[in-house]
């Protein structure tokens, strides 16, 4: 027994060297923690699990026969964060860089398949060459059985992927397909096609980090959601935002104790609305007061900055935010933040994470680039995902809701649960100047009238009480009291049930 004992214990210091201390070494110099290091960071102390220790490649090719490091190059198995279930796999690039083979991936389905049986998250920390070239074709089958449970498991258990090093070619539709992407500032990369294979069919000269690293990534792209300085600032990152997520489309969102009372009143917002109605404020700050402690967790900050979307809390427990910015193109909405907001908004949906929508929109943006880049479809996007969304919605019109941009913010007509208004709101198919010189064509010549007809336009629709006599607004609310009065409402929703007509899936307009 002692003898079996000690070749376990043997076999077990081998698979956690890794691809040896130099390549450790060498992973560190370059300021990067191992894959082992990095699920100790991520993970409960001692909660980690490990599946498939002693796995090794079965390629006989290019000498690889000769060559056999234990685990393949991914650390598999399950662990906690905050006392709750994850599954997690970490890549290892001490070992054969990374690089996928048919084995490797086979590690990867085994606990994605168990996510999905026990409805737990997956998190994969990616840091790889891309596919394992010796093993040809078979590497490549192994990335799309990983990708095929990707979409089984999209809307059923949450999918993190965090890029913490190379990851290219084929390696980026896996993390594409997960729900929200983090990322390394400079020491992490996503490409289809490197900087070389660029510049030989191109004549481009790029280098990584411009061609897809992080910072092009959260602000361009939106590939990915967040860029963090270093791989524990990203690690210690997941774990915060891992608390706001449920386990599963079958389990409800998470609830935490707060000190912070239910009904607090925020006099400052009553002062907010700048008196010029052409002049911005952040949202930011409506947001900050009406959660839980002030808590408020951005995705994508850096990109489409005219919506925020993110997660707080309400009593304890998540929930989605979605809000114009008018300190950003003046809070109207473009490609870019419909398709931001759209993804958000469905994500939420699957995993039964009520929505607050807090709306200040002039509209959409005008111009030939958008109307050429597809406005009509993208801005369809968002409507398409609020109109479908079953669960709880409550909207605060805090300012100008115009046009088509005022149905697409969670409306009355797209199912919106509570519908509330703040006093300083307009709500009209757009704004005073804009309607009076389409309506008043004829007087465009006699200033003295047109100011006439636009003071006329703005007492008659520059306030919410037109929409509220049409029930199209459910109450018109003191600013100070929009924390109680959605805090109420979600009190209210928690058992709402809902249903969309059985399909076997919708087409939304991609």
């Amino acid at each position: 027994m002692s003898a079996n004992i000690a070749e376990m214990e043997k076999r077990r210091a081998a698979a956690k060297l890794g691809g040896g201390q130099a390549r450790v070494d060498a992973q560190h110099a370059k300021g990067k923690l191992t894959a082992r290091e990095r699920i100790k960071v991520l993970l409960d102390d001692g909660s980690f699990e490990e599946y498939d220790q002693y796995v090794e490649h079965n390629c006989t090719d290019f000498g690889m026969d000769a060559q056999h490091i234990p685990g393949d190059g991914v650390v598999t198995g399950s662990g906690t964060i905050n006392g709750r279930l994850v599954y997690v796999y970490s890549q290892d690039f001490t070992v054969y860089g990374g690089a996928l083979s048919e084995r490797h991936a086979q590690k990867i389905c085994k606990i994605m398949d168990m996510a999905l049986k026990v409805g737990a998250p997956v998190i994969g920390l990616n840091d790889s060459g891309g596919a394992r070239i010796q093993e040809g074709v078979a590497s490549l089958a192994g990335y799309a059985e990983v990708f095929q449970r990707n979409v089984l498991a999209s809307g059923v258990v949450p999918q993190l992927s965090v890029i913490m090093g190379p990851c290219a070619g084929g390696a980026v539709y896996s993390p594409a397909m997960t729900d929200f992407i983090f990322m390394v500032k400079d020491s992490s990369f996503m490409f289809v096609t490197g900087p070389d294979v660029v510049k030989t069919v191109t004549n481009e000269v790029v280098t990584q980090e411009e061609l897809g690293g992080a910072v092009t990534h959260t602000t361009r792209t939106s590939v990915a959601d967040i860029a963090f300085e270093n791989d524990i600032e990203a690690l210690m990152s997941v774990r915060d935002f891992f608390d706001f997520l449920p386990l599963s489309n079958r389990e409800d969102v998470p609830q935490r104790p707060t000190s912070d009372p239910w009904d607090r009143i925020e006099d400052s917002l009553d002062t907010l609305i700048p008196a010029n109605a052409n002049q911005p404020y952040d949202m930011h700050e409506v947001i900050r007061k009406v959660v839980d402690e002030g808590d408020f967790f951005e995705v994508q900050p850096a990109h489409a900055a005219n919506i925020i979307c993110g997660f707080g809390r309400i009593e304890g427990r998540s929930v989605g935010v979605v809000a114009n910015q008018p300190m950003v193109l003046a809070g109207c909405l473009d490609i870019n933040s419909s398709k931001k907001a759209a993804r958000f908004v469905r994500f939420c949906d699957c995993f039964n994470i009520p929505i607050v929508t807090l709306v200040d929109v002039p509209g959409f943006l005008p111009g030939t680039d958008q109307e050429h880049n597809g406005i009509i479809k993208h801005g369809a996007k968002l409507l398409f995902a609020y109109a479908e969304a079953t669960v709880p919605k409550i909207t605060i019109i805090t300012r100008k809701a115009y046009g088509g941009a005022y149905d697409v913010m969670a409306s009355k007509h797209l199912r919106g649960d509570l519908n509330y208004a703040w006093p300083t709101a307009e709500i009209a198919v757009m704004g005073a100047k804009g309607a009076v010189e389409i309506i008043f064509r004829k007087d465009m010549g006699d200033p003295d009238k047109i100011a006439a007809r636009t003071r006329e336009y703005e007492d008659r629709f520059a306030n919410p009480f037109v929409a509220a006599s049409k029930g199209f607004i459910d109450e018109v609310i003191y600013p100070h009291s929009t924390r109680r009065r959605i805090a109420l409402g979600l009190r209210k929703l928690r058992n709402k049930q809902l249903e969309n007509p059985w399909k076997k899936h919708d087409n939304i307009p991609l």
